[in-house]
């Protein structure tokens, strides 16, 4: 946006263009919801704002609506354009299905698919072009001169960033009473203008507080810089929030009026979603989680105890594939699950006297979430372990304790290749895995279950393969790998009837024979 007169707006400029704005024709007032397991276990009162709950599942609808309801008649009879990476669109969509008028929304083609699909639902024309918003945003501006259409930006516009604050004006509201600071994810910087500008036109006490992702931080790093800085690569996990260049009205007003800025990381997020799933039972998009991962990660850098935060939970349009990769890393995001190469001797009774360390470590009990192992040495075994913790910090002083036992630890917990991939690849062939049988079984989840199966075992028997991957049952599924000579055939039968967990063997499998047998 460029419009001179604009950028001379003031707070109570906007906060007669807030309380006049045209957004409930499609929008609803959202919950303001307190998080009652997270504010219980941070010391704080968290509310949720409910963005998730518009019929778009995000606020978008807001900004956008309000931005086409004051066109002409002329405009919205040629129709409107905007780029987006997928919130927006929606609510432009929805916006022009409302008013009667064309919509073309260009859109990344990194664009989840749910998001392109509910776009083209409500009849809006999809163009997919670029892979980050300004090269679609890019595409939008030709577009737009070549066909007559009128732009409507997702965040740098007077009209839209009022639309986007009607959200502070529902929360306090909502909630007269004590407000610390309320929590806003950054994209291109709507939202944040608009809660802020009326924050603190009425209560200029409360904090506002910017959160964006370490890897799109444009914001962030522009008022730092004192300018504009556009970023030479964004982050696809939060792609709603993946702007490389922040507006200029944006700017202006962020600077002016947001208090602080808060990044947090991949894993923090993932961990923010499963907090939002345990208090609403609703699952958010990544950019949706960003303000209560901030309220984390916030109320721990300054030990706060007793103060109000509200987070505006932006968006729910989560990639279902995604909530893979979101579950596996939000034990890691909020350090509830610590990570671990450990070398232990290959030799019978290693294992079981590892498993024993594990139960002695302090604290409390550990539970193993994830157990990898391949025998590959003669005289050393690499092992890749998970185990439960209780808080944070807590990894360093198991891989202290593991290291006083005898046993070479290097913690993993903050290592991105470990948690990425590494995990996944434990294994191959082996020749040193003769006589092996490979069995999948199903362990019940609860302690001894592990260590009853190592005492069953006969001492002549050796462990050379093991996979455990926790999932969150009543129930482990756990791939061993057992050298056992063929003499000893009779005797390993035995030893399944004894230990009575449910088994299935799949030495002849063809997959096994072709990854991981020994050649």
């Amino acid at each position: 946006m460029t419009d001179s007169a604009s950028a001379a707006l003031s707070p109570a400029d906007y906060l007669r263009k807030i309380l006049t704005a045209r957004v409930y024709d499609v929008a609803i007032e959202s919950a303001l919801e307190p998080a009652r397991s997270l504010s219980q276990r941070i010391g704080n009162t968290v509310l949720l704002k409910r963005e998730d709950q518009q019929p778009v599942f995000s606020f978008k609808l807001r900004g956008a609506y309000n931005k086409m309801a004051h066109l002409s008649a002329e405009q919205l009879a040629r129709g409107v354009i905007c780029a987006s990476a997928g919130n927006h669109a929606q609510g432009v969509a929805m916006s022009a299905r409302k008013l009667g008028t064309r919509a073309v929304i260009v859109m990344p083609t990194t664009t989840p698919q749910v998001k392109i699909d509910a776009v083209r639902g409500f009849g809006g024309e999809v163009v997919l072009h670029g892979e980050s918003y300004s090269e679609a945003h890019a595409h939008a501006v030709e577009l737009e001169r070549a066909q007559g259409l009128t732009f409507v930006h997702p965040f740098d516009d007077p009209d839209v960033i009022a639309g986007q604050g009607t959200i502070a004006m529902e929360i306090l509201r909502q909630h007269p009473g004590r407000l610390d600071a309320v929590f806003v994810a950054i994209g291109g910087g709507g939202l944040v203008s608009g809660v802020a500008n009326y924050i603190k036109a009425l209560r200029p006490e409360i904090k506002v507080i910017g959160v964006q992702m370490n890897d799109s931080d444009a914001m962030a790093q522009s008022v730092a810089a004192g300018r504009r800085v556009a970023l030479a690569d964004v982050g696809l996990f939060a792609d709603g929030t993946a702007v490389k260049l922040i507006g200029e009205e944006t700017f202006r007003i962020a600077r002016g009026l947001v208090d602080g800025f808060v990044t947090v990381d991949t894993d923090a997020v993932c961990a923010a979603i499963k907090d939002i799933f345990v208090d609403t039972r609703s699952i958010v998009e990544p950019s949706g989680a960003l303000a209560v991962a901030a309220i984390k990660q916030y109320a721990a850098a300054h030990g706060t105890q007793g103060e109000t935060y509200a987070a505006v939970l932006c968006g729910a349009n989560m990639n279902f594939d995604r909530l893979r990769f979101v579950a596996e890393r939000a034990l890691v995001g909020e350090e509830r699950e610590a990570l671990f190469a450990v070398t232990i001797p290959e030799e019978r009774g290693s294992f079981r006297r590892f498993c024993e360390a594990v139960a002695a470590l302090p604290g409390g009990p550990h539970n193993v979430t994830e157990f990898n192992y391949r025998i590959s040495d003669t005289e050393r075994a690499h092992v890749f372990v998970g185990l439960s913790t209780h808080g944070r910090g807590e990894s360093a002083r198991i891989a202290k304790a593991f290291a006083q036992q005898g046993f070479q630890t290097l913690d993993l917990t903050h290592d991105e290749l470990a948690k990425e991939h590494l995990r996944h690849l434990v294994g191959g062939h082996s020749s040193l895995a003769h006589d092996e049988r490979l069995l999948r079984f199903v362990f019940p989840e609860r302690p001894g279950a592990l260590l009853k199966f190592l005492s069953l075992m006969q001492p002549t028997w050796n462990i050379s393969l093991f996979h455990y991957r926790n999932q969150g049952a009543d129930y482990g599924r756990i791939l061993v790998g057992l050298q056992v000579p063929a003499s000893d055939s009779q005797a390993f039968r035995a030893f399944l009837d004894t230990l009575g967990y449910p088994s299935i063997e799949e030495t002849a499998n063809p997959a096994y024979r072709l990854f991981l047998r020994s050649q």
